[in-house]
């Protein structure tokens, strides 16, 4: 099971913008530039983010992207979501007439297992990433200061 490189990029810049102070914005040039993309590229993803409701784009010289939803309600489950869509990973190819209603009985097992891995991703926040980063960032500073 693997996931694109666009929902990797996307979970990155949700957790950076989490991080950005409220009522800031960020270019889609600097989101590009951390994450060594090209902007049209970035863009995209963007564009899904926005359209799912997670972020904004605000128009203009000072403008770029920001959160949308308050922050600890963004799980990465809606993040995948808007990249990959809701669409399963597993669909059987098969007609299975030796069983009840032909249903697959393999098919059946993998629904279970996404049911699973999506009930666990909706209960990650986006947040509970950026604040980790925050603490080991405070961390490092106060470690400096008292040298």
């Amino acid at each position: 099971m693997k996931y694109s490189k666009a929902t990797n990029y996307a979970l990155h810049t949700m957790v950076y913008l989490t991080l950005t102070p409220k009522g800031k914005s960020v270019g889609v040039e600097q989101l590009a530039k951390i994450q060594d993309l090209s902007p049209t590229y970035l863009s995209k993803i963007l564009t899904k983010l926005v359209k799912a409701g997670l972020i904004e784009s605000t128009p203009g010289v000072n403008g770029g992207y920001s959160i949308v939803k308050r922050s600890r309600e963004i799980s990465f489950l809606d993040v995948i979501h808007a990249i990959e869509g809701k669409t399963t990973l597993f669909s059987c190819s098969l007609e299975h007439d030796d069983f009840k209603n032909g249903e697959c009985l393999i098919e059946n097992v993998m629904m279970e297992a996404e049911r699973k891995m999506a009930e666990e991703l909706d209960q990650k926040y986006v947040i509970d990433i950026a604040r980790q980063i925050e603490s080991t960032k405070n961390h490092e500073i106060n470690c400096e200061q008292s040298h």
